[in-house]
């Protein structure tokens, strides 16, 4: 009886011995198996969207469209651009991107057009740009020149100039636009009660943004998407065209939009981000 019990208790520690090595071969398979699936939702992310204002306006704007984005399940940031001049704007935009880790859609509108354009540049991470009847330049470009390649703009004849003092002691000029002329130039399809709002409460950007040499290309290496608005008094709808054109941008026409089709066509312009976005993956 003594040498039964000893022959079960050692087969039983046998036993014992067997399932805990299946149970540790066992594990780090499953382990390795999550991994790979983490692993694989990681790099199926979604983009990072970085929405990024123009002159008179500020990232309110992109309000709307954040709430689409959102809903859809994007990381949206839309930072506050300066507006002191392109040098320091694309240099704080640039910046921002920085701080992002993983791919990023950079969006801009009108003068931020030309922001994303010099801020993206040799920034791995921005896999597309998005021009909401926005600035492209190129390369050794002013927005002042190129703002009178097509007729049709209400901006020079609607803004005031207002001097500033600089931190060197000299002075800028800050350039808004007229309470009776902010609709008309600037978002003409808006309720009237809301284009009040806006222009009362409008951030001017420096004189010196239309004077000021694009230093950089971001979309002749980065893929791009565009809208251009049909009915924008602010920069002509044959110059939006003219820069989409040139940049091979994937573009879609918002029929009787003003100047800031993110706000009255908040749902086209988020789907037309999320076009590049979806292109990004």
């Amino acid at each position: 009886m003594h040498v039964r019990r000893m022959i079960t208790r050692r087969r039983a520690l046998v036993s014992g011995v067997a399932v805990a090595a299946t149970a540790s071969m066992v594990v780090p398979a499953g382990s390795t198996a999550a991994a790979a699936d983490h692993t694989k939702a990681q790099s199926k992310a979604k983009p990072t969207i970085v929405l990024v204002h123009g002159g008179f306006a500020d990232a309110s704007g992109w309000n709307g469209v954040i709430e689409r984005l959102q809903h859809d399940g994007y990381k949206t940031i839309a930072p506050a651009n300066p507006l002191r001049g392109i040098p320091t704007d694309a240099t704080y935009i640039a910046s921002v991107l920085e701080s992002i880790e993983g791919p990023i859609v950079l969006v801009g509108h009108s003068y931020g057009g030309a922001v994303i354009t010099n801020a993206a540049a040799g920034n791995p991470n921005v896999k597309a740009l998005v021009y909401v009847a926005a600035f492209a330049p190129d390369k050794g470009e002013q927005l002042g020149v190129l703002l009178n390649k097509y007729p049709g703009s209400l901006i020079g004849s609607s803004v005031q100039g207002v001097p500033y003092p600089n931190p060197d002691g000299t002075t800028g000029t800050d350039l808004y636009l007229q309470a009776d002329k902010f609709r008309a130039a600037f978002a003409a399809d808006l309720p009237v009660s809301t284009t009040r709002l806006m222009q009362a409460t409008q951030r001017p950007f420096s004189a010196s943004s239309l004077t000021d040499v694009t230093q950089a290309a971001a979309w002749r290496t980065i893929p791009s998407w565009a809208i251009v608005a049909t009915e924008d008094k602010a920069i002509p709808p044959d110059l939006e065209r003219w820069f989409y054109e040139r940049a091979k941008s994937h573009v879609i026409e918002v029929e009787g939009a003003s100047h800031v089709p993110m706000i009255s066509h908040p749902i086209t312009t988020a789907k037309q981000i999320e076009a590049a976005a979806r292109a990004t993956s």
